[in-house]
C-alpha cells in the first residue's frame, strides 16, 4: 500500500525530543528517516528506565520507524559520509546550536547550497537577528520566556507545565512547515531553507487566545483569556473523586442551572451571554466548584451526558491503557521489539504507514553499513 510520504528521504541529525518528534511523524507517515547519531548515541536513549541497551522509553516513543547511522562528524570519514547523505536526502533536519551548525556547514542555507532540491530544517532556540539568536534553549527556558510559566502560575509563583510542551509544540509546527516546504519544492524544483525558532513559535502559539485585548493598538485592555485564567478552572471535586466538565454555550448553562435547581441564574445579567459570563467567569466557576461535591462523579456524568454537556473522567497516566475509548479504537499498538521485547506504543494520528518490522526505534548504529552502501549505490 502506498503511504503519504513514500519516496521522501529524511536525514535526521536532531536529538532528544523536538526534532525527533517531528521526524518520527514523518516516518509514521511513510518517509524513510535515517537518524544520524554520534558514537555515544542520542542522549534520549538513556532517559528513564533502561534495560542497559540504550533503548529508554523516551527514545522508543520519539524514534519509531527510523534507521540509525553512527557518524563521528569531527572526522574526515564522518564528514564525507554526511555529505553523501545530504546529497541523497529530500529533507535534512537538525537541532544544532547555530554556531555549531555553521561550523559543520549544516546551517539551513548551507545545506540547500549543497543540495539545491533539499528542504533543510534547522530548529533553534531563538530567531536570527535578535540579541538571543545564538543562545542555547531548552523546553523550560522557552516555557518561561514565552509567558507560559506565568500563565501556569495563575497570578502566583510561575510554574512549568509538567510536560515537555514547548518541545512537542515546536516540533509539530516544524513538521507542518516542513511539509509545506516540500510542496513548495515540488512546485518550483528548488530547495527551501527553514529555521524554526522555539521562542517565537511558542510565543505565537500562546498568544492565539492569550494576547486578548492587546491585539489592538493601543491595547483595549489587559492580555489573557479570562476563562482559562480563572483559578477555579480545574477538574471539579465530587463526593468520591473528580470530573472534568465544560459548561460553555448559552444552552449548556441554561440546562445546568435547571439541573441544580437554580433556573433563575440563567436570567442573571452576569450570566446571560458568553460575553457577560466571560467578564464574571471566576465567580461562575466558583459556583460550579461549590456545587459538584454534592454528587458522585458517576452521578454527575449520568446527569449531564444526556444533555450533551461535555463531561468526563480525570485519568491518571496509569489509567490510559484501560480507558474504554482508547481500548475500543485500538490506540495502543502492540509491537515486538527485537531487543526490548513486547512494547505498547501510542498510535500516531494521520495516514500511518503499514511497514511490518519498521514500527520500532532502532538500536544504535544498527543500519550504518546498509544505509551508507545504499547511498553510495544510489549516487
Amino acid at each position: 500500500m502506498t503511504s503519504a510520504l513514500d519516496g521522501v528521504r529524511v536525514v535526521d541529525l536532531s536529538t532528544t525530543l523536538m526534532g525527533p518528534y517531528c521526524t518520527m511523524l514523518l516516518a509514521q507517515w511513510g518517509a524513510e528517516v535515517v537518524k544520524v547519531e554520534p558514537p555515544g548515541g542520542d542522549p534520549a536513549r538513556y532517559i528513564g528506565d533502561v534495560r542497559g541497551t540504550g533503548m529508554g522509553p523516551f527514545f522508543l516513543n520519539a524514534n519509531r520507524g527510523k534507521r540509525s547511522v553512527v557518524l563521528d562528524l569531527k572526522t574526515a570519514a564522518g564528514a564525507e559520509a554526511l555529505s553523501g547523505l545530504i546529497a541523497w536526502a529530500d529533507v535534512v533536519v537538525h537541532t544544532l546550536r547555530p554556531d555549531a551548525a555553521r561550523e559543520l556547514g549544516l546551517d539551513a542555507d548551507s545545506v540547500v547550497r549543497r543540495n539545491p532540491r533539499c528542504v533543510a530544517v534547522a530548529f533553534r532556540g531563538f530567531g536570527r537577528g535578535g540579541p538571543a539568536a545564538d543562545e542555547p534553549a531548552y523546553d523550560d527556558i522557552i516555557q518561561a520566556r514565552s509567558g507560559l510559566a506565568d500563565l501556569q502560575g495563575a497570578g502566583s509563583d510561575p510554574a512549568y507545565v509538567r510536560s515537555a510542551l514547548a518541545d512537542k509544540v515546536v516540533g509539530l509546527h516544524g513538521t507542518a512547515a516542513l511539509l509545506a516546504a516540500l510542496r513548495q519544492r515540488d512546485l518550483t524544483g528548488r530547495g527551501v531553507a527553514l529555521e524554526i525558532p522555539m521562542f517565537e513559535t511558542m510565543t505565537a502559539f500562546n498568544l492565539v487566545e492569550q494576547q486578548g485585548a492587546q491585539v489592538f493598538d493601543p491595547p483595549l485592555g489587559p492580555p489573557g483569556y479570562g476563562r482559562t485564567a480563572s483559578a477555579h478552572r480545574r477538574p471539579y471535586a465530587t463526593k468520591d473523586g473528580a470530573v472534568s466538565v465544560l459548561i460553555y454555550t448559552d444552552r449548556h448553562w441554561r440546562v445546568f442551572f435547571d439541573l441544580i435547581g437554580e433556573p433563575g441564574l440563567a436570567e442573571d445579567p452576569r450570566y446571560r451571554t458568553i460575553r457577560e459570563r466571560t467578564q464574571h467567569i471566576d465567580e461562575l466557576y466558583r459556583l460550579v466548584a461549590e456545587t459538584f461535591p454534592e454528587r458522585t462523579s458517576q452521578e454527575w456524568i449520568d446527569l449531564l451526558k444526556p444533555h450533551k454537556i461535555p463531561i468526563g473522567p480525570v485519568n491518571r497516566l496509569t489509567d490510559l491503557p484501560e480507558d474504554p475509548q482508547l481500548v475500543a479504537t485500538g490506540f495502543f499498538t502492540a509491537v515486538d521489539h527485537p531487543t526490548e521485547g513486547p512494547l505498547r506504543l501510542p498510535r500516531t494520528t494521520g495516514p500511518t504507514a503499514s511497514r511490518p518490522g519498521r514500527d520500532w526505534a532502532p538500536l544504535l548504529g544498527a543500519d550504518t553499513e546498509t544505509v551508507l552502501a545504499e547511498v553510495r549505490n544510489d549516487g
